[in-house]
């Protein structure tokens, strides 16, 4: 098994990063936005955000095994 390419691994990582080593630099009840603490919208907006991080990573999978096996 080979290693995958460093970016799909940074596009991975990115989401994770964010939902749990970022959340403890902000988190408080104030600012708002339209009502809501800023950190439930830092959490929601992550979860609508990952499955294009993880598209992105499918993608440099498939263009790196397609790169392979046109070399081949």
């Amino acid at each position: 098994m080979k290693a995958p390419p460093l970016g799909s691994l940074v596009l991975g990582l990115i989401p994770f990063i964010a939902m749990c080593f970022a959340v403890p630099l902000f988190d408080r009840i104030d600012p708002r936005i339209f009502g809501i603490p800023f950190n439930i919208v830092w959490l929601t907006s992550w979860m609508v955000l990952t499955p294009l991080c993880l598209y992105g990573a499918y993608r440099v999978e498939m263009e790196n095994e397609w790169r392979e096996g046109k070399e081949r």
